[in-house]
């Protein structure tokens, strides 16, 4: 099974269907993480001003994941909703029809394969072997002089300056595998696609006479 790759491009809300001199607008995430504290910790220090960035860390997994990003987007107007799950140890037909299922519902995936620490680790190297979580983890306390937790909530900032590195190196992970199969792509994420959005989203807005919509 392989994802389209129609998930990762933008789409609009249809209240903005509306001449506004072409000025650009802010687009609306919601962010619906697996996890409770790694990825909401580390996705909610992209906010800037103008920029929304909603995250919900629901403590779901997979399948029942995608479920509730559906439900919570009908509780708001948002132009990309995003699930961010990892393989970890669930079976490969569980974690690929998750990703199919957002697909189908018009929602982008983040996804790990093992970790979510995998995309933490490419800010340093570029990793083509599989290892464990626990390999991650040791590998991260090298990196950063100082033992990493999944709760630190400067995450973020120790690894801001490294970010283009990191989107090379995942980019270069998926390139690797033809043709993709999210379950068995060990190595591999797609947490890339969701920072290139959000760094995009928090660019200066064009500006016109009537000045800047936010």
């Amino acid at each position: 099974m392989k994802p389209s790759k129609s998930q990762f491009l933008p789409r609009k809300r249809a209240y903005m269907d509306r001449q506004i001199d072409a000025v650009e607008v802010r687009q609306r995430f919601l962010i619906v993480c697996e996890g409770k504290k790694t990825e909401p910790q580390y996705f909610k220090r992209f906010r800037v001003p103008g920029l929304i960035v909603e995250v919900e860390g629901i403590g779901m997994n997979t399948l029942t994941l995608v479920d509730e990003a559906m439900k919570f987007r009908k509780g708001g107007e948002y132009d990309q909703v995003w699930c961010v799950f990892d393989k970890d140890d669930f079976p490969i037909e569980n974690f690929e029809n998750a990703i199919q299922r957002a697909v189908d519902n018009d929602i982008y995936v983040a996804y790990s394969n093992q970790a979510f620490e995998l995309w933490y680790v490419l800010h340093f190297e570029y990793l083509n072997s599989a290892i464990d979580r626990k390999a991650y983890m040791k590998k991260l306390n090298d990196y950063l002089g100082f033992e990493y937790k999944k709760n630190d909530p400067n995450i973020y900032k120790y690894l801001q300056c490294k970010t283009d590195t990191a989107i090379r190196n995942a980019k270069r992970l998926i390139q690797n595998y033809h043709p993709s199969r999210p379950g068995k792509d060990d190595p591999s994420t797609t947490v890339y696609q969701l920072v290139i959005s959000l760094r995009e989203q928090a660019r200066p807005l064009s500006r016109t006479s009537k000045g800047v919509i936010n």
